[in-house]
């Protein structure tokens, strides 16, 4: 099987590389974001504090981005919300570089971005089966996060370069920029060649989502070992930034390559999963999950900064492949009527513990220390997978039908 099939589509080929383009953008103000507040501050937990902040708004509002995606349509959000986040990019960027930046306009933009993500992250992935067709969709989901990780490998390496030359500034404007190009691309696109398999849908309820993942024992138990795993063990960022600075006293270049390095395990566990589209059972996201755990546990034993930069590509390919199979396994066995309010569900769970664990997880590592605080949060995901997995190995497996009114037992006016 082609694990480049995909790229046959117009849509995908226009709209790929003006992804990339926007997460290398992306990638670059977190990692400047980061430093910026830690120069400003001095302190792992208003670094936590700000991550949190701009992952709230996930908590808050990607079930209602999923809404939007099943209501309107898709192309036009996605538009919206790059422009408010290109905005909020620039905006900040001319702070920082004319040296006028507060710790609490971080904050405040911290929340904007993080608000423009939260709507816009459901709409996209749902997206994605429009661009590609349900066939080629688990290839497009491998693809994309090859997309994403490829932009993780360069976009901290370059912000690293650019804090170190010119400091932060540069790096939030290179995020703004980036986002003129997916405005772009989205603009470009062809609508008689998209896979459109529903109208939009006005009457379309959150509630009925929450009860057709209840009815979906597979769907469920991802969900909750995503959750685990991405509030306690997908803490790169804060943890590279405090073993960074305050374990082994580095500076902004190694911060920068740190999260190249993680980005080329990362990188590698997409492009491996692209192959193994057969392979994604909710079982291998547990056993996935928990393998990870282990690996963030060998992490904060790490007695040099060599050792631990070695261990995080073998993480960051785990936990990819674990978290790809997740979201194309959710995808691809939810029926389309109702997939942007199911996958806004997901993505609150995936994004929407950092707000809740990155202040605590900041908080823990400036009381106890970093070394422990990764031991206990590699503890936890690692525990919560294995504990998921007895709990469920016996009712996850693929249901006969995925219909709305098939799962509910109930007469549904798309089905």
């Amino acid at each position: 099987m082609n694990s480049m099939r995909s790229f046959k589509h117009r849509n995908f080929r226009i709209l790929y590389p003006a992804s990339t383009a926007s997460n290398i953008g992306t990638w670059a103000q977190r990692v400047a974001q980061d430093w910026l507040v830690l120069q400003l501050t001095g302190s792992g937990t208003y670094v936590g504090l700000v991550v949190g902040l701009q992952f709230l708004p996930a908590l808050l509002l990607s079930m209602q981005g999923g809404k939007l995606a099943d209501r309107f349509n898709k192309r036009r959000t996605l538009i919206i919300c790059n422009i408010s986040g290109g905005l909020s990019a620039a905006i900040l960027g001319t702070l920082v570089v004319t040296e006028q930046v507060k710790l609490w306009h971080v904050f405040f933009f911290a929340f904007t971005l993080g608000t423009a993500s939260a709507i816009d992250a459901p709409v996209r992935q749902s997206f994605t089966a429009e661009i590609v067709g349900k066939a080629d969709l688990p290839n497009a989901v491998s693809l994309n996060s090859a997309n994403f990780n490829l932009a993780r490998l360069i976009g901290p390496g370059l912000s690293g370069l650019l804090i170190a030359a010119f400091g932060t500034g540069p790096s939030f404007l290179l995020n703004a920029v980036s986002y003129l190009f997916i405005i772009t691309a989205l603009l470009f696109l062809r609508e008689r060649d998209m896979f459109i398999e529903n109208k939009p849908n006005l009457n379309a309820k959150i509630s009925e989502a929450f009860r057709y993942v209840k009815a979906r024992p597979d769907i469920y138990a991802v969900m909750i070992t995503v959750f685990f795993t991405a509030t306690f063990g997908l803490n790169f960022m804060l943890f590279n930034t405090l073993m960074t600075t305050k374990v082994f006293g580095k500076g902004a270049a190694a911060y920068g390559a740190l999260g190249s390095i993680l980005a080329i395990g990362s990188l590698t566990g997409a492009l491996i999963s692209a192959r193994l589209e057969k392979k994604r059972h909710p079982s291998y996201v547990m056993q996935g999950s928990a393998l990870f755990g282990v690996i963030v546990v060998i992490e904060s034993f790490a007695p040099t900064f060599t050792v631990y930069a070695c261990l995080l590509p073998i993480g960051g390919c785990i936990a990819l492949l674990a978290l790809v199979s997740a979201n194309s396994m959710v995808q691809v066995r939810t029926d389309p009527v109702i997939r942007g309010r199911v996958m806004g569900i997901y993505l609150t769970i995936f994004m929407g513990g950092t707000p809740l664990g990155s202040p605590l997880i900041g908080w823990l590592s400036t009381t106890i220390g970093v070394r422990q605080t990764m031991f206990i949060c590699g503890s936890i995901t690692f525990a919560a997978a294995t504990l998921v997995y007895l709990k469920f190995k016996n009712r996850i497996e693929t249901p006969a039908s995925f219909l709305v009114g098939d799962v509910l037992e109930t007469t549904y006016e798309n089905k």
